[in-house]
């Protein structure tokens, strides 16, 4: 074929591909460039190929409301003075209950729980989030109802507003003495205030504030953290120490059931 009669054919298979018509091999392609990690916006031909957004997607988290698991709370697990050894035994067997339950869904924290239930530590599972615009660290199962604690209070604790300065969640070492297992280490315990809400049954600088030698009909009249607050956690799973003896009116701990915690999305 003639040079002028190959350009011929070229010219009217260019839509199709000219070098291979014309038997040549198209040039090596340069290597692309690393993409930058910048957003452009859609152009109208690709905005009509891309997929609409999903439709179980809600800008509010959707969230089960649950009660606090009654085995997993404080006081079934306490060594009465004086107790009978048929009540030590039912004690004992709450307080493996209790640990065995949160090593498999938290993780294994050291001298306790069996690693067959959960090779790794709480830590492993840590997630930092932020909760009413504060940073907090703890275990990821829990951060969802967190979010959804965190939009109820702002929609129906609007009359009592009240804006948290300071949180503490997951720790490395454990708070309480003996066989005791603090809800701090597996991540799912947060602090909200210390200065401002105490723990007056505490020991040492905790129990000193004023408020904890005030007396008082109720716990809730000790705390800056309105009434609200409390009832808005425990709606989804948390459990309040302000109820608990130590009257620690700062701590509230999940204890719902982390595998409930979101709603099944709607059918689309």
């Amino acid at each position: 074929m003639s040079s002028r009669r190959r350009y011929t054919l070229c010219a009217a298979l260019l839509a199709l591909g000219c070098r291979e018509a014309a038997g040549q091999q198209p040039p090596p392609a340069e290597s692309a460039p690393e993409p930058t990690r910048q957003l452009r916006p859609p152009s109208a031909s690709t905005a009509a190929l891309s997929p609409s957004p999903s439709p179980t997607l809600t800008a509010e988290p959707r969230c089960r409301e649950q009660p606090a698991q009654d085995f997993l709370l404080r006081r079934h697990q306490l060594a009465k003075i004086g107790a009978s050894a048929d009540e030590q035994r039912r004690i004992e067997a709450a307080r493996k209950r209790s640990v065995d339950y949160r090593t498999r869904h938290y993780g294994r924290f050291p001298g306790f729980g069996s690693r067959r239930d959960n090779p790794h530590a709480p830590q492993f599972y840590a997630k930092r989030t932020k909760f009413m615009g504060l940073p907090v660290v703890l275990h990821e199962k829990i951060v969802p109802v967190l979010a959804c604690v965190e939009a109820a209070l702002r929609r129906d604790c609007t009359a009592q507003p009240y804006r948290p300065r300071h949180l503490s969640g997951l720790r490395f070492e454990n708070t309480f003495k003996d066989y005791e297992v603090s809800n701090h280490v597996y991540g799912i315990a947060l602090d909200i205030d210390s200065d401002l809400n105490p723990c007056c049954g505490c020991v040492g600088k905790w129990s000193q504030v004023a408020a904890c030698r005030r007396p008082v009909s109720s716990p809730f009249e000790r705390m800056a953290m309105p009434r609200c607050w409390v009832e808005v956690f425990e709606r989804h799973g948390f459990y309040w120490l302000g109820h608990d003896e130590l009257q620690d009116t700062m701590h509230f701990e999940f204890l719902g059931d982390p595998e409930r915690i979101l709603l099944d999305p709607p059918t689309p």
